[in-house]
C-alpha cells in the first residue's frame, strides 16, 4: 500500500476553503473547524499544491486511520505493529519536481512565534545502519535552510553520532503523509526499531523508493520532500506554541541545510495546529495505547484511557476499569504513571462512568472519592517539560481513586429513568 494522504482525505471527506495566507488564516480555520467531521483542505498563499490540515483531530479519524472500528483494536493494532519487521516494498520513484522551500506550507500560526513553521514534518534518518522516523518542528530561516527542533531521542543520538565522526547528518523530510504513518513516527519504540516497519504493519505493507539524492526510504505518496543535512551550525529557534497552548522557549538548535525540494503534485501536504487537537491527538494516542497496555495487565478490564485534550493529550489520563480487589485501582494509577512518565494526573473511575465527559468524572469525584485514603502523591518526579509549574524538570504527581468500594451499598448506585 502506498502512503498517500490524498487517498485517506478521499476516503473521510474534505472541506475546501480555498486560499489562506500564511499569517494567522490557516491557524484561524483549523481552530474553528477542529473536532469536526471533514478533514480541512485549502491552498496555502499562491503556492499550487494542496494542504490539509485537522486530518487526525479526533478518535474516529484514529480509528479510520488505522481501519479498525474500537479503541481497543486501535490500541492493540499500534502497539502489535512494533512487534515485528514490516512487509516493505520497493517501487521506483514517482514524478516528482523540483521547488523551494517558499513551495511549501511554512506558516505562522500565533502572535508571537518566531517564524513561519512546518508542523508535520516527518524526518528520515540512516546512519551507522540506524534508520530513524519522527515528527518535528521546521522554522524557516531563508530559501535554503531552516532551524529544527530535536529533542533528545533517537533523531539527537544519530545526529550527535555523525558530528562525532566530524560527518553531517544527511536527512530527508517528508511534509504530506498516510496519518497512520505519522502515528507510527510519533510513537517510541527501542532505537534501532525503524517506524518504518511498525507503518507497514498497520497498513498491511508499505511501498516505498529511494529519495533523489540520499536513498533514503520514502514512502510512496509522500507529498513533497526536503533532502540536505542537519549541520553542526545552531541558531536561535522559536518561541513556538506548544501541546498545552503556550509558548516554548527560544533555544539554540541545528540548521537543516535544504540541499533539493522535490513535490508530487498529485498529492496533498499537511499542516498540524500547534495546541490543537490533532497535535494533542498524535502526541496522545501511542501514550494512551502503552496506558492501557500498561494497566491491563494489573486489573481484570480496561474499558477506556483518556488523555484529556486540556492537557494537551500528555499530562492528564482518565482511565475507566473493572476491578477484583480495592487496590486494584491504586495499581492502575500506578501502572499508568509508570507507562507514560510525562504524566502528572490520573483519575481511575468505574465503567459506568464516561471518560470523556468531564461533568460525569467530577460528579465520580464527588461521591467516591475521600483524600484521606483515595488520593496517591508521589513528590519530587520527573515530569514533562510542557508543564510551565515544574520546577527543574521535577513535579509532584497526583491519582485519585474514584471507583466506589467493591462492597457498595444501595448508596451509591446511580438513579436510572426507566
Amino acid at each position: 500500500m502506498d502512503g498517500s494522504l490524498t487517498k485517506f482525505i478521499d476516503k473521510i471527506g474534505g472541506e475546501y476553503s480555498g486560499k489562506l495566507s500564511r499569517d494567522y488564516e490557516v491557524s484561524r480555520l483549523l481552530k474553528s473547524k477542529q473536532g469536526t467531521e471533514k478533514i480541512q483542505v485549502f491552498n496555502v498563499d499562491d503556492i499550487s499544491q494542496i494542504s490539509s490540515g485537522n486530518v487526525v483531530d479526533s478518535k474516529r479519524k484514529i480509528l479510520e486511520s488505522l481501519s479498525v472500528n474500537t479503541l481497543e483494536d486501535a490500541y492493540n493494532k499500534l502497539l502489535d505493529s512494533f512487534s515485528r519487521e514490516g512487509k516493505i516494498v520497493k517501487v521506483g520513484e514517482p514524478k516528482l519536481k523540483e521547488g523551494n522551500l517558499k513551495d511549501l506550507p511554512f506558516v505562522k500560526f500565533y502572535e508571537k512565534d518566531g517564524g513561519y513553521y512546518l508542523t508535520s514534518s516527518l524526518i528520515i534518518a540512516c546512519y551507522k545502519n540506524i534508520c530513524n522516523a519522527s515528527i518535528h518542528r521546521i522554522m524557516m530561516l531563508n530559501d535554503k535552510e531552516a532551524a529544527v527542533r530535536i529533542v533528545p531521542r533517537h533523531l539527537y543520538y544519530l545526529y550527535n553520532e555523525a558530528l562525532k565522526n566530524n560527518e553531517i547528518l544527511p536527512v530527508s523530510v517528508i511534509i504530506g503523509i498516510h496519518p497512520a504513518i505519522i502515528l507510527a513516527a510519533s510513537s517510541s519504540p527501542q532505537l534501532g526499531y525503524f517506524e518504518l516497519n511498525a507503518a507497514a504493519n498497520i497498513l498491511g505493507n508499505l511501498e516505498i523508493y529511494n529519495s533523489p539524492i540520499h536513498k533514503n526510504p520514502i514512502p510512496l505518496g509522500a507529498a513533497a520532500i526536503i533532502e540536505g543535512f542537519i549541520t553542526e551550525k545552531q541558531v536561535d529557534e522559536g518561541p513556538f506554541v506548544e501541546a498545552m497552548g503556550g509558548y516554548d522557549k527560544i533555544r539554540k538548535q541545528p540548521v537543516l541545510k535544504a540541499e533539493k525540494v522535490y513535490l508530487n503534485s498529485d498529492e496533498t501536504t499537511h499542516v498540524i495546529l500547534p495546541g490543537g487537537y490533532e497535535h494533542a491527538m498524535l502526541m496522545g494516542f501511542p501514550r494512551e495505547a502503552s496506558i492501557y497496555n500498561a494497566v491491563s495487565k494489573v486489573v481484570p478490564k480496561v474499558h477506556g484511557v483518556h488523555l484529556t485534550l486540556n492537557s494537551g493529550g500528555w499530562l492528564h489520563a482518565i482511565i475507566s476499569i473493572d476491578k477484583n480487589h480495592d487496590g486494584d485501582s491504586k495499581n492502575a494509577i500506578l501502572a499508568a504513571f509508570s507507562a507514560h512518565p510525562s504524566l502528572k494526573h490520573v483519575i481511575v473511575v468505574d465503567p459506568d462512568v464516561n471518560i470523556y465527559d468531564i461533568n460525569d468524572v467530577e460528579w465520580a469525584i464527588a461521591t467516591r472519592f475521600q483524600a484521606d485514603r483515595d488520593l496517591i502523591i508521589i513528590n519530587n518526579a520527573r515530569g514533562s517539560t510542557l508543564d510551565p509549574s515544574a520546577k527543574d524538570g521535577l513535579t509532584s504527581k497526583m491519582g485519585i481513586d474514584a471507583t466506589k468500594p467493591l462492597n457498595a451499598g444501595f448508596e451509591y448506585e446511580r438513579a436510572k429513568i426507566p
